[in-house]
């Protein structure tokens, strides 16, 4: 196999540039960097001058097949490695991963666009609490006792699946990565993940870091295109397990295909988060959390972005205000500057979806568009992919705005009258990610809370994924769950009955 061992720089790297250029054009399979088969590179872009800064491997089947392969060999001796020495080398990667926290933040910030003070060395350091933690469940992998008979011994196990294939996104592709290689790994199965072909970097870095300490080919990592090479992963008849996160239209085809082979799947799909806003709420802090729900600092790319907001009538008016003046207080402009509260939108293509969504709530009657923030003056980021937030009111129900998933820095906030009605809009949705409510009274927020149709429900917050906290949605937003104990058990391993017969 041709390789390159020692591409990057073993000590963090504060030149997120250099770092780069030297993870350009490669997977890493089997422990090593490895070019793609057929030599094919595709561009990584700085979105926020339009750059480009690398090149990254374009795999394809051949490449796939190389990665599966090893991860298989490499699997059969990392599951007799007890669960809690797997969970112990896990727990040293985390270690390692804190060394690095800076310098993957801010490649990150250079890939995705994403602000590195508010945004990207923030998720950097919440990768490395999620290996940190799922490090510390290895022990957790138990099985039971069976009350079958008094002659018969009967016990069941945990045991791995197998190879992983894990299929991530751009939007935070480290974070959501750890949250599928993490406890993957921990429960005994080897690991291919799939990058998101606009943020390929960081997580092969990450890649690159954790294989210091893992066995070769437990975790590996291939850059490309879905249909080449993301669809030869969730085919492969080696991998026994698919956990994917993405668009709706995507996952299906993701469940189709794993469907064929009858293998199971996890899937983190799409969201149209509500925020429900009463007039009792802490209103000071409510606005602030709007802020945060709503993840402005990311451009409004999340998947639990509180992109439709029900505020109650009394205080609409100055809830909007207060709104639109904190967004107009936040500062867009290069990524990698410590004064940036907003970067950029990740692409052409994404940032041109956003532009239509807007023009289209600002061509509808009756509606008004709060435009805010301001675009930055600087002359070396005149080609980045900067877009101004825009906050929505005056649009109905029926807009396309209020029901399909924008994934960008744009918000709707409409006015309710009460719990029942506020609690049937908020529900009139194909999706079931997430959902906040904002009340000081409790009786009324529990209650709402119990029949919201959502997979992670706040009241008085809205915290990003926490680390044993379970996270995934119902109805179009997916199957399964993350980032908890449950999730490593159930998703990542397969419950064996063994019974012994002593008379």
């Amino acid at each position: 196999m041709l390789d390159r061992p020692h591409p990057t720089p073993a000590a963090p790297s504060a030149d997120p540039f250099a770092l780069a250029k030297a993870l350009s054009g490669v997977h890493f399979i089997g422990g090593a960097y490895v070019p793609a088969r057929s030599g094919k590179t595709f561009a990584v872009v700085n979105p926020a001058t339009g750059a480009e800064v690398a090149r990254a491997a374009e795999g394809d089947a051949v490449d796939v097949d190389a990665a599966v392969q090893n991860a298989a060999k490499a699997q059969k001796e990392w599951a007799k490695v007890p669960a809690r020495k797997r969970g112990a080398l896990v727990h040293q990667c985390a270690q390692l991963l804190k060394e690095h926290v800076d310098e993957l933040g801010r490649l990150i910030a250079l890939e995705t666009g994403k602000a590195l003070r508010t945004e990207s060395r923030v998720e950097a350091g919440v990768v490395a609490d999620v290996f940190e933690f799922f490090g510390g469940l290895g022990s957790e992998l138990k099985g039971e006792s069976v009350p079958f008979d008094p002659k018969v011994l009967s016990v069941t196990v945990r045991e791995p699946l197998g190879v992983v294939g894990a299929i991530i996104p751009w939007n935070v592709p480290m974070l959501l990565m750890a949250l599928k290689v993490a406890p993957a790994l921990v429960a005994g199965n080897a690991v291919v993940v799939k990058s998101a072909e606009e943020a390929p970097l960081a997580v092969l870095r990450i890649c690159e870091i954790m294989n210091r300490i893992l066995p070769p080919g437990v975790f590996n990592m291939v850059s490309g295109f879905g249909p080449d090479c993301g669809a030869p992963l969730v085919e492969h008849k080696l991998v026994r397990k698919v956990t994917f996160t993405g668009s709706v239209e995507t996952g299906k085809i993701v469940a189709r295909a794993a469907a064929e082979k009858l293998i199971p799947v996890t899937l983190e799909l799409g969201g149209k988060s509500p925020m429900i806003v009463f007039a009792d709420c802490d209103f000071d802090k409510t606005v602030s959390g709007a802020l945060t729900s709503m993840r402005f600092t990311r451009q409004g790319q999340s998947c639990t972005a509180a992109s439709r907001i029900y505020v109650e009538r009394p205080i609409f008016d100055r809830f909007v205000k207060a709104m639109t003046d904190a967004v107009n207080g936040m500062v867009m402009g290069d990524p990698l500057d410590e004064k940036t509260d907003i970067g950029t939108i990740v692409s052409e293509g994404q940032l041109e979806k956003v532009k239509g969504f807007i023009a289209e709530g600002t061509a509808t009657p009756g509606a008004t568009a709060h435009v805010c923030s301001a675009m930055p003056i600087d002359p070396a980021l005149r080609k980045g992919l900067f877009i101004q937030p825009v906050i929505f009111t005056g649009l109905t129900g029926d807009s396309r705005l209020v029901r399909e998933e924008i994934f960008g820095p744009v918000t709707v906030i409409q006015a309710f009258d009460t719990p029942e009605a506020v609690l049937a809009e908020a529900n009139d949705s194909e999706y079931g990610l997430a959902a906040s409510l904002w009340t000081n009274n409790l009786k009324v927020g529990l209650d709402l809370a119990h029949r919201l149709e959502a997979g992670l429900v706040q009241i008085n917050q809205n915290l990003v994924v926490q680390a044993n906290l379970s996270y995934g949605g119902v109805k179009s937003s997916g199957l399964g769950k993350e980032a908890s104990l449950e999730a490593m058990l159930e998703h990542f391993t397969h419950k064996k009955t063994i019974m012994v017969n002593m008379a």
